[in-house]
């Protein structure tokens, strides 16, 4: 394993200015940025992206024709398909799956702790709670994909690139049908969509470069999904969410594939500079998605303030293991695109800072996306 150690610490001012705070894990910071409006509905986010077309309709880039290939025959419908006639005690449910699914957390790590006292109930509760939360986030954050590979559809300027970017698009509407039939009908409703969460998709929209909405959805946000969709369809044994996880599975990971093959040809000819600004990209991105599993919304739900209860959670060693998990497609692809060591390594000190670097090395998305289509696996 390759040497973790910090040797190239962050600034307070290069934080401040990227993350908006000068310490990485400056909670007050933090739980300053929450939601403002629980009821909004409507969300507006200015796009000034050029709409491209091409005229060039050659077979310029075999491996991305290959992934629309294999988006063409990997379609799924999510009426027809999944067994939303599945009878679900969501109490029963929550109780059975292990701990590390249903919160993240070790309830013994908080005697003496404002917790102490919670029983059974509370950490089923909170168990509920969280699920519900997490299936939100998931929620949104395909919702965030569809509008993001939209854009890139109108703004990539590749033919071959245009043609799986629209069966994305598909694939992403199918997502977020099924996280919303299921919050709708399983758990009866979820949370808003997080302020982290909501703060990284605007920044991916609001961006004009059609390589920045890859980087920050294809590579960041959906890399961190299908880490997160494999952890919980590994530990459920909830017959409905675990074949449509696995479903969306094979669907996420054709979506990563797509943005490493796109990126690696464009980041192989850009200067340091238009790198050091992607490297910047994708630590800002890291971060929130980080800050964002947190889940204030559900410990006040539960009538804790998270300030008395989140500086136990973050040096819980379980939460610790599975926020570092979330970063095992992230870390590999970056690495695979070059970000991680161009000027002067600057991206893997920030990982290293995170404790994520040890995932480096795992096979990155490029490639293995075909492990995870569904004639492979149950």
């Amino acid at each position: 394993m390759p040497d973790s150690r910090i040797t190239d610490s962050p600034t307070a001012e290069e934080n401040e200015a990227l993350i908006g705070r000068a310490e990485l894990d400056d909670l007050e910071a933090i739980l300053a940025i929450s939601n403002t409006d629980v009821d909004e509905v409507i969300h507006t986010v200015k796009d000034e992206a050029d709409a491209i077309f091409t005229w060039d309709y050659s077979l310029a880039r075999p491996a991305l024709r290959k992934l629309y290939e294999k988006a063409k025959v990997g379609q799924w419908n999510s009426t027809t398909d999944l067994p939303w006639d599945t009878d679900i005690d969501l109490e029963k449910v929550v109780s059975s799956d292990q701990v590390a699914i249903a919160a993240g957390l070790d309830p013994n790590h908080y005697d003496g702790t404002v917790l102490e006292s919670w029983g059974d109930k509370e950490w089923l509760d909170y168990g509920i709670q969280n699920r519900k939360w997490t299936l939100s986030q998931f929620l949104h954050g395909e919702q965030g994909a569809l509008l993001c590979t939209a854009k890139i559809t109108e703004t990539v300027p590749w033919y071959d690139a245009k043609l799986y970017a629209s069966t994305q698009v598909v694939d992403e509407a199918r997502h977020v049908e099924v996280f919303a039939r299921y919050l709708d009908e399983k758990m009866g409703g979820g949370y808003q969509i997080n302020a982290h969460l909501r703060m990284l998709l605007d920044d991916i929209i609001n961006d004009s470069r059609w390589d920045m909405t890859y980087l920050g959805m294809q590579v960041m946000v959906e890399g961190l999904a299908l880490a997160a969709f494999g952890y919980m369809h590994q530990l459920t044994d909830e017959p409905l969410l675990k074949k449509l996880l696995r479903y969306v599975m094979s669907d996420e990971a054709r979506h990563v594939a797509f943005g490493v093959l796109s990126l690696k040809e464009v980041y192989e000819h850009m200067s340091d500079a238009e790198m050091k600004d992607r490297q910047e990209f994708a630590y800002e991105a890291a971060v929130r998605m980080r800050d964002r599993f947190m889940s204030q919304e559900v410990w006040e739900r539960m009538g804790v303030n998270p300030r008395d209860v989140l500086p136990i959670v973050m040096r819980d060693p379980t939460r610790d293991m599975f926020q570092q998990m979330l970063f095992a497609k992230i870390v590999p692809n970056c690495k695979k695109l070059g970000l991680l060591d161009r000027n002067d390594q600057w991206l893997r000190h920030r990982f290293e800072e995170m404790g994520v670097i040890q995932f480096e090395d795992l096979e990155d998305t490029g490639t293995e996306y075909i492990k995870f289509e569904l004639e492979t696996a149950g």
